[in-house]
């Protein structure tokens, strides 16, 4: 058996154990799947009146898609897509004068003005990614891209999220498949983190660093699937058990200029990459986001990217007191099983 390794991620100062001694089989590591409390969903067709107007659905007609917003009282039916504010946001429109932090106070503080929305991803309540039809997420896509540029158009929103919990586990209060929208007054630490990293690297060497990463990691172990657009991989120090990462092969920003073609390989990416882990531990609670560049200024040096987290391992006190966290599950292992798996999928 390998001996353990500290790992450090490609570009941030982060350090990852990486403990195969520790190491399960994948079955070792499905919990029993949540019952769901089945009652009146306010996510599912025909209770629209219990969510907030929404101010984005899209709706089927004979020539495509059309885009409309509640208003006027009126509340839309028959929707494929459907986005309204959360009726418990983090980030909120501001209501007057956008107050500052205050320079009197020994504390800093300022107002969270933004946006902080729902998507509902299907009419459907069981129609998770990893089972979804393709045209459904790209549906999903094309909506959330739509409402992150509504929000870019704001001054005092300086970073949109597209961000994903799966499972009660995960930090999600409703079964429904259904994702979040944020739009911020600041860019996260994460974010501002990687921005660094990745800025410094072109400066010094006129290239993107992850454009090397992916032409390295697209004939090595931790590979797990690709199409003509995007890759899938379990990075090479992996926080979380399982987890991977869904990139554009083609360096841009920001996902916001895609192309039709570029749209349906995400969807499909989506579909086979969550699918795989479905089946591979028996639909497990997870997280993803959208890292992409911030609303305002110009980042050529970022390549936008989707980071998914499974939710399998428990961070105690040394990840906690440390900032480091141990991995039972090698990105090696855990992309080789993903393959495996992810044989059976189909992604048309």
């Amino acid at each position: 058996m390998p001996a353990n390794e500290i790992r450090k991620d490609y570009l941030l100062d982060r350090w990852v154990i990486i403990a195969p001694h520790r190491k399960k089989r994948p079955t070792d590591l499905v919990k029993k799947r949540e019952e769901e409390r089945r009652g009146t969903c306010p996510f599912c067709p025909g209770n629209e009146q219990m969510t907030p107007p929404a101010t984005l659905v899209y709706l089927p007609t004979a020539t495509g898609i059309k885009k409309e917003k509640d208003e006027g009282g009126r509340v839309h039916k028959g929707w494929l897509v459907r986005c309204f504010p959360n009726l418990y946001p983090a980030f909120s429109p501001p209501t007057g004068q956008i107050q500052g932090a205050g320079s009197k106070s020994e504390f800093t503080r300022e107002e969270a003005v933004g946006y902080h929305e729902i998507l509902v991803e299907s009419p459907e309540h069981d129609e998770h990614p990893g089972v979804a039809r393709i045209p459904q997420l790209i549906h999903v896509i094309n909506a959330s891209l739509d409402r992150v540029r509504d929000f870019s158009r704001e001054p005092y929103v300086k970073f949109a999220l597209i961000f994903r919990n799966h499972g009660r586990e995960a930090g999600a209060s409703l079964s429904h498949p259904h994702m979040q929208l944020a739009a911020i007054p600041m860019i996260p630490r994460a974010i501002q983190e990687e921005l660094d990293a990745l800025e410094k690297f072109w400066r010094e060497s006129d290239k993107c660093i992850f454009c090397d990463i992916l032409k390295k990691e697209s004939n090595g172990p931790r590979f797990i699937w690709q199409n003509g657009n995007f890759i899938t991989f379990a990075p090479w120090a992996s926080v979380n058990p399982f987890e991977f990462w869904i990139f554009p092969k083609k360096h841009r920003p920001t996902p916001l200029d895609m192309t039709k073609e570029q749209t349906s390989d995400l969807a499909k990416i989506l579909r086979v990459s969550l699918g795989g882990l479905n089946n591979l531990l028996n639909d497990p609670p997870y997280n993803f986001g959208f890292h992409i560049a911030p609303t305002q200024g110009t980042f050529e040096h970022y390549h936008w990217h989707i980071e998914v987290y499974p939710k399998i391992a428990v961070w105690a006190g040394f990840e906690k007191s440390t900032g480091m966290f141990i991995n039972i599950v090698s990105p090696e292992d855990a992309a080789k099983n993903m393959r495996g798996i992810i044989q059976k999928e189909n992604p048309t």
